[in-house]
């Protein structure tokens, strides 16, 4: 049996190697346009969830949940991970978890504008900047990856 001591001699094997190279960040894809538009939605995501805070805590949630979508999404994408779950339609899910970001911000902008407070006048102003982000990413998202392509046999 092997101890641990001569574990941690031994070179490391070439499978743990091209397991851990999974998570090496690809700096091209944060400076891509899919990237900033993570980045972008990233950050308001966490001013609203800071504005919702110092005002409306009921609605701070939603913010801090589709801030952690956002942010396992980056992270997929940016370690090209996501390529390993190969059953997923990445496409597919990446354009639902901006439709429901929209519904959800609409609904909870719209909700926390009532209050007429500072910080939820300012959360409502980011959530609306934040919803018109969302759906463009929604669009280049369905014009790129799953818009029906013509085919030449369909042209003719």
């Amino acid at each position: 049996m092997l101890s641990a001591l001569d574990r941690r001699d031994r070179p490391p094997e070439e499978g743990a190697a091209a397991r851990l190279q999974g998570f090496a960040v690809d700096k091209t894809f944060l400076s891509s346009l899919k990237g900033i538009l993570l980045e972008t939605e990233l950050a308001l995501s966490f001013i609203i969830f800071i504005c919702f805070t110092a005002s409306i805590s009921a609605y701070m949630a939603a913010a801090l949940l589709e801030f952690f979508i956002t942010l396992a999404f980056l992270f997929l994408y940016a370690t090209q991970y996501y390529q390993r779950f190969d059953r997923l339609n990445w496409p597919c899910l990446d354009f639902l978890r901006c439709v429901s970001a929209i519904v959800i911000f609409l609904v909870v902008s719209f909700a926390a504008v009532t209050s007429r407070d500072g910080a939820a006048i300012a959360a409502f102003v980011f959530g609306i900047i934040l919803v018109s982000v969302f759906a463009y990413d929604a669009f280049k998202i369905y014009r790129t990856e799953m818009a029906p392509r013509a085919t030449q046999g369909d042209q003719q």
